[in-house]
């Protein structure tokens, strides 16, 4: 690892145990969005890693991107994954806008002054993301807004919404991106999801009845958003896996530190032989998964014919190898993994 990305990884698992880790537990019981906590995050450059220097941002690679939320996961994979996907946006109106939206939200997503969202998933088009019904019809005055997204990270509190809606036919080729404030009259959000985990991120529909905005929303050319998706989302496996390998990182330290502690027989359970197989085992599985993520993000940031499939395949990888660790982790604690005070179950 370069000393640059050492150094980054150093910053960030610094503020993951100082600022992310102590409060995690507690923004988890209480649904609490810490919008604080990350605009330090944003002050420390983790709001913009890839936004290119001259435009403002850290200009990082996605390699280093990776480490940098794999180390805020270890204080909080909620919030390194909603980090992630404000990194996301950020890029894609550097990455695909034009001079105008760059200097309009650039300086203000780089501070996090402004939060923005993400919004693809509708309720009946998910990974078939090409099918996607929401609409934008154009007028005279700009485009009305109409359709529903679903399962959207920070909904309601955002203030900007990265959305693709059809503005022509059916197919990949009518599918527009459009970035609209939560201030626009006729958008509204659904009832805040109740679920399993990740309760201090919150989930909920984004809802555009009639809603209305200029023409200067569009990002880009009409029928470019299904290629901006993609393109945003190459990334956005990558750093969900990251994310992911981090929280799984975490589990197993607490599991480490769990087992040198915790006595049976007279003696620490570390220093029986299966619970260091079962140790050994999950490190090795963590160490695999991180290579494949790593590989993967270096076809990326070398633009390889292939680096599209890398993308894909680190995400089922990483993801499935670092929950089945978390469970591990759990399972080694015993009962006491299931009580949220130990900090593995939310994980």
């Amino acid at each position: 690892m370069p000393e640059e990305t050492r150094a980054l990884q150093s910053v960030a698992r610094d503020f993951a145990r100082d600022v992310l880790a102590p409060k995690a537990l507690q923004w988890d019981r209480d649904q609490h969005f810490p919008v604080a906590e990350m605009r330090e995050a944003a002050a420390l450059g983790m709001a913009a890693l890839y936004v290119r220097e001259d435009s403002g941002g850290a200009g990082l690679t996605r390699l280093d991107a990776a480490v940098v939320f794999e180390a805020l996961a270890t204080g909080c994979p909620t919030i390194s994954a909603f980090m992630s996907i404000h990194n996301m946006v950020a890029w894609m109106i550097d990455r695909f806008g034009n001079d105008a939206q760059r200097s309009i939200w650039l300086p203000k997503l780089i501070s996090m002054e402004v939060i923005a969202s993400y919004c693809l998933t509708e309720p009946g088009s998910g990974s078939d993301a090409a099918a996607l019904k929401g609409r934008a019809t154009r007028d005279n005055q700009g485009y009305v807004l109409n359709g529903t997204k679903q399962f959207i990270s920070g909904a309601g509190v955002s203030d900007l919404y990265l959305t693709m809606l059809r503005t022509g036919g059916d197919g990949p080729g009518g599918v527009s991106a459009l970035l609209i404030p939560k201030d626009t009259p006729g958008l509204s959000f659904g009832a805040v999801e109740r679920k399993m985990g990740w309760n201090a991120q919150p989930t909920r529909q984004v809802i555009l009845e009639d809603a209305r905005v200029g023409a200067e929303a569009l990002l880009g050319a009409e029928g470019q958003g299904f290629r901006f998706a993609m393109a945003g989302l190459d990334g956005g496996r990558l750093n969900i896996a990251a994310c992911s390998l981090g929280g799984a990182e975490a589990a197993l330290d607490i599991a480490l530190r769990y087992t040198q502690e915790r006595r049976a027989f007279g003696k620490a359970i570390s220093d029986f032989q299966n619970t260091q197989f079962e140790l050994a085992d999950m490190r090795i599985e963590l160490e695999a998964a991180r290579a494949l993520l790593w590989r993967a993000c270096a076809k990326l940031d070398a633009g390889e014919a292939d680096a599209t499939m890398y993308c894909a395949m680190a995400k089922r990888f990483v993801t499935d190898t670092a929950s089945r660790v978390a469970d591990d982790a759990l399972q080694l604690l015993g009962g006491y993994g299931y009580l949220a005070e130990y900090g593995i179950e939310k994980i």
